[in-house]
């Protein structure tokens, strides 16, 4: 797959990082400016890049459908497949776009423009500064978390998805979450030995249970309020039945298959601005054609295609999503 080096793609530098015993271990992300401190929030100033298969990048698209920073901020969204050469754009596929800002063929070259001896991992998302020429920042948490908060003047919608008094909760079930499922379901896949993997799918349904069991008498992560956590979770279920559970051998049990965490899935599904975000083609296309080690003729799995526009019961449940999704 390749990553950078000095500025410069190496297509035989390893993507997938091990420990010592064969766990998979993530890269941190190289840019961790702020908007809000440094820069101020202005419409028209960021760009986003994006994948629709990256549940990373997903949660910034979500953040900015919610709050309806659509006209405030543009984006351009890459192929979902990644090869030797990286992320790559192409308008001829449908969903993808060309890269508005540059012009440029692959994503690696935005990183350039910010860095021109970049070193590591190209990856989505990315907030781009156009009056700096720079990228602020490519860590999904800390950009969906400016776009809930330095750039809520700018926002379409009245929703506050880190609202006060409920700020230690949610802080706690982001990080609760991140180790066992968000990351829990990679830990499972790239693991290089039976134990790693074995060990991430015990954390992994061990969590998902925990949080079945939780949203049985809430309504969200952090109480009667959708907030910050429910976008980190729901970008891993959305995906799971379609690709995890096969894909990446998380197959102990299926999202369908829980009595919370399945209505609960369908009803962020549902919220008006959500749909805009989905695109499960690209997100299977991804997964199955992207990572040729797990699977090496790239066949794509046809199910087992899951519901999500089906009702659920979680109005019965007190709180409910801002009146600002519902006006």
């Amino acid at each position: 797959m390749g990553r950078m080096v000095d500025g410069e793609w190496h297509t035989d530098e390893e993507m997938i990082d091990h420990g010592e015993d064969g766990e998979f271990e993530r890269e941190e992300t190289s840019f961790r400016d702020w908007v809000g401190e440094d820069v101020p929030a202005e419409s028209g100033r960021y760009h986003l890049y994006v994948s629709y298969a990256c549940p990373w990048a997903h949660r910034t698209l979500l953040v900015r459908a919610l709050k309806g920073l659509e006209d405030a901020v543009s984006v351009s969204v890459v192929d979902p497949v990644r090869y030797d050469q990286g992320w790559e754009f192409d308008a001829e596929k449908p969903g993808s776009t060309p890269d508005h800002l540059f012009g440029h063929d692959y994503l690696r070259d935005v990183y350039t423009e910010a860095d021109s001896e970049y070193s590591g991992r190209v990856t989505v998302p990315v907030l781009f500064d156009t009056e700096t020429d720079t990228i602020v920042n490519n860590e999904s948490e800390e950009i969906m978390r400016m776009f809930d908060g330095a750039f809520d003047d700018l926002a379409a919608r009245d929703v506050d998805l880190y609202p006060e008094g409920y700020r230690d909760e949610i802080d706690h079930r982001i990080e609760d979450i991140y180790d066992p499922i968000n990351n829990g379901v990679y830990r499972a896949g790239f693991a290089d030995t039976q134990r790693a993997y074995e060990n991430a799918v015990d954390d992994l349904f061990s969590a998902l249970a925990r949080y079945d069991d939780l949203l049985a008498d809430q309504r969200y992560l952090a109480g009667d309020r959708l907030t910050l956590a429910d976008v980190a979770m729901f970008t891993t279920l959305y995906r799971f039945d379609e690709v995890y559970h096969t894909h990446f051998k998380c197959n102990r049990r299926q999202i369908a298959e829980y009595d919370s965490l399945w209505p609960y899935l369908r009803e962020l599904c549902q919220l008006p601005g959500v749909a805009d975000t989905l695109d499960m083609d690209h997100v299977k296309n991804h997964y199955y054609r992207s990572h040729g080690q797990l699977n090496p003729k790239r066949l794509v799995a046809t199910g087992p295609n899951p519901d999500f526009s089906a009702p659920h019961d979680r109005d019965e449940l007190p709180g409910g999503p801002p009146e600002a999704l519902l006006d």
